[in-house]
């Protein structure tokens, strides 16, 4: 069996990536009738990659930046880095802190890791709150800067992160947005940067999942580019059997977080909501 590695990865046409991305962005807005975006700016890959991207696909007064740290998790050269590409790209943005809004939930000390995740996930849902209330104020469509990683492995908080309109991205893999990152011109320090989603004090993704982006990418590309077998996948790779298998699992413990609205079907009634 063939060998596959990073780069048969994100040895893709990126010139391709955009004009299809255009072509999506394009489809939501004659279907929606709105053509302002509202979008997550953390300082990190993913969002400014999209930031930079949207940059190139609609007029740059339509797209509106929230920058919304928590000062107690956030470093603030994340912010600086946010602030930063904004006003280089000549983007309209706000710096929203979330300490206090937060705050406002009572949220227990962190006794115990449950708790810690809870406080976690109610950051990003925070954000998500934010996200629409400023979408509604402008009348924008907001838009997720998940990538196709993150999602298959269910990587990002329901209702929080995962909470967008559009996901221009979503069809990439980490290590693609990265080299498509470079394409567009994307500053290399935050290129560089970890993947670290800051929903408590020094959180990153590696230290989270107990595996890098680069091993995620290989596991998924050989199962779901490629369809091989978990054995397939693991001689393909080189990566060993049970680091396949538990990349398969943490895809299928977050199904919930990837299916829509789900409700009971009624013996009278065919299906319980139909599209017209």
């Amino acid at each position: 069996m063939r060998s596959i590695s990073l780069k048969d990865i994100v040895r893709i046409d990126y010139q391709e990536v955009i004009k299809s991305i255009g072509v999506y962005v394009k489809g939501f807005v004659e279907e929606s009738g709105v053509d302002k975006f509202v979008l997550g700016l953390s300082g990190g890959v993913d969002s400014t990659t999209l930031l930079y991207l949207l940059s190139r696909l609609v007029v740059r007064d339509k797209i509106i930046g929230l920058i919304m740290p928590d000062t107690r998790t956030t470093p603030i050269e994340d912010v600086e880095d946010a602030v930063r590409v904004a006003k280089n790209l000549g983007v309209k943005y706000y710096v929203v802190p979330i300490d206090t809004i937060v705050d406002s939930y009572g949220v227990a000390p962190f006794y115990n890791p449950l708790e810690k995740l809870a406080t976690g996930n109610l950051r990003a849902r925070v954000r998500a709150n934010l996200l629409y209330y400023y979408a509604n104020k402008h009348g924008a469509l907001v838009v997720g800067s998940s990538d196709r990683s993150e999602l298959l492995i269910g990587y990002f908080t329901k209702y929080g992160d995962g909470a967008a309109d559009l996901y221009p991205i979503s069809s990439l893999y980490k290590t693609q947005v990265r080299e498509f990152a470079k394409y567009l011109g994307v500053p290399g320090e935050i290129i560089r940067k970890p993947s670290a989603p800051r929903l408590w004090k020094n959180h990153t993704a590696e230290g989270e999942l107990g595996l890098n982006y680069e091993t995620i990418d290989l596991a998924l590309y050989a199962l779901f580019d490629l369809n091989l077998s978990i054995e397939e996948a693991a001689e393909a790779t080189g990566l060993p059997v049970e680091v396949i298998d538990r990349v398969i699992k943490m895809h299928r413990s977050t199904r919930h977080k990837r299916i829509g609205l789900k409700t009971p079907v009624l013996p009278w009634l065919p299906q319980a909501i139909k599209e017209i």
